[in-house]
């Protein structure tokens, strides 16, 4: 037993050695920084507001000339008509080199509106970036919070182990005098092994939790990686919750609202959505354009002597320049029918924005009572657990000195962990839905 004993302490010696030496320990604002660079949802939204600057790029340019250069080589066989207005069979050749310009004028405010229209929604796009970064800050931080609770119930469930392989060796040796009958020792060496059942479960839990941050994280692998703990003189005491005075749901909405980056995509896009009903009446307007351009021409024909290639270039050289109007009459109600759809597409998109107020609002809500609950929680779990450890204290007392049985120490010993472990939970649950309160009024996370 005593080997068992020390092959325990030993090994919760190299666990922590482990912990402390080999592994980088990662802050959480680290964490939230590096899954904001590497995270690949981050990665495709910054890519659709690229996109965004692309096509606000392009519609701006529209507003240029449009230049075209065309060169044409046609040949004609068979009869055809001559000079001397008479038909006969000839081959003609003819050469044509020709440059053009356009320039819309005018266009129902079209090109103006699909400005105005990018505008927007480059902005919502750059919305949906922050989004993706405070989602992606949240899970973080849910999962950091995840780790220092299966870190602390790790250290515990150890602790637990560490006391009952005292009690085993106690026993033992108590067993060799005559003290102790073989049924104590082996109610304590199950004890033991219960304890490290727990232990073990605690440490899988843990490995599970690293896996799930490191994984958020895009890490290769969750070797090497941990977590350095908040500092411990900012975790809140009973007096300091008593001191923390929340702003109600309402409040925390209103301030929510001017500043989350969802609910400011959906209202650009409910202004996007005026633009497209604009582009869609512009199809009801004549368009206007300027036009200009410049061409020459060789011409062959066979049986008849022509100037030479240079000349005839230079020779038929031509300018042109004009305006286009084009009156828009009847188009079999397609146009009625887009202006249509596009006020469908804006009742849709208020809607998505009442939507999103309203998930909104019942986050804030659940948070609100979540830290409530957390904070009653709080108080009572750290009453609870002082009360549990006087209570095993005295228990261990006696059952040391023979005045308690076995049933009885353990009963006090696991209270006094379930204790432990409600306090830990409950630590951890009311300072990240605390953060998460902050966080909704626009301040970044941390402990």
């Amino acid at each position: 037993m005593r080997k068992i004993f020390i092959s325990i302490t030993a090994l919760a010696a190299i666990y922590a050695a482990a912990q402390t030496t080999t592994q980088k320990r990662w802050t959480l604002k680290e964490c939230i920084t590096h899954a904001i660079e590497n995270n690949i949802t981050i990665k495709q939204k910054d890519n659709s507001r690229r996109m965004q600057e692309i096509q606000l790029s392009t519609d701006r340019n529209s507003r240029l000339p449009g230049v075209d250069a065309s060169i044409g080589q046609n040949i004609s066989f068979g009869r055809g008509l001559t000079s001397q207005n008479t038909y006969t069979n000839t081959n003609t050749s003819s050469t044509s080199f020709n440059i053009g310009a356009s320039l819309p004028l005018f266009t129902g405010m079209r090109i103006h509106n699909s400005i105005q229209l990018d505008r927007l929604n480059l902005e919502a796009a750059t919305a949906d970036l922050e989004k993706a970064k405070n989602d992606i800050s949240v899970q973080v931080t849910e999962a950091y919070v995840q780790i220092l609770y299966a870190t602390e119930i790790t250290a515990t469930a150890h602790r637990q182990t560490e006391i009952d392989s005292m009690q085993a060796e106690r026993i033992r040796i108590m067993f060799e005098n005559g003290k102790a009958s073989e049924s104590q020792l082996s109610q304590q060496k199950a004890a033991m092994a219960q304890s490290t059942l727990t232990a073990t479960q605690a440490e899988n839990n843990l490995k599970m939790a690293v896996l799930t941050l490191s994984q958020l994280l895009e890490l290769p692998s969750p070797e090497g990686f941990a977590v350095e703990p908040p500092d411990t003189d900012n975790t809140p005491g009973t007096a300091d919750i008593r001191k923390n005075t929340l702003p109600s749901p309402d409040m925390i909405y209103a301030e929510a609202t001017a500043i989350k980056p969802e609910i400011r995509a959906e209202t650009l896009r409910l202004k996007a959505s005026d633009n497209r009903i604009r582009i869609a009446r512009a199809a009801l307007y004549p368009q206007l354009s300027l036009n200009g351009g410049t061409g020459t021409n060789y011409y062959t024909t066979s049986g008849h002597e022509t100037d030479a290639f240079g000349k005839q270039i230079k020779n038929n050289f031509s300018q042109y320049i004009g305006l286009s109007l084009n009156i828009p009459i009847f188009n079999r109600f397609a146009t009625r029918n887009s202006i249509r759809a596009a006020k469908i597409e804006r009742e849709n998109q208020i809607l998505l924005l009442t939507n999103t107020q309203k998930n909104l609002y019942k986050e804030i809500q659940q948070a609100y009572y979540n830290t409530i609950a957390a904070e009653s929680k709080y108080n009572s779990s750290m009453t609870a657990e002082k009360s549990s450890l006087d209570a095993f204290t005295l228990t261990k007392a006696k059952y040391e000195n023979g005045k308690a049985g076995i049933t009885e120490f353990n009963e006090a010993k696991n209270n006094w962990l379930k204790a432990q472990s409600d306090m830990i939970q409950a630590k951890y649950e009311y300072m990240y839905q605390k953060s998460l309160i902050e966080f909704y009024r626009g301040k970044n996370i941390s402990f």
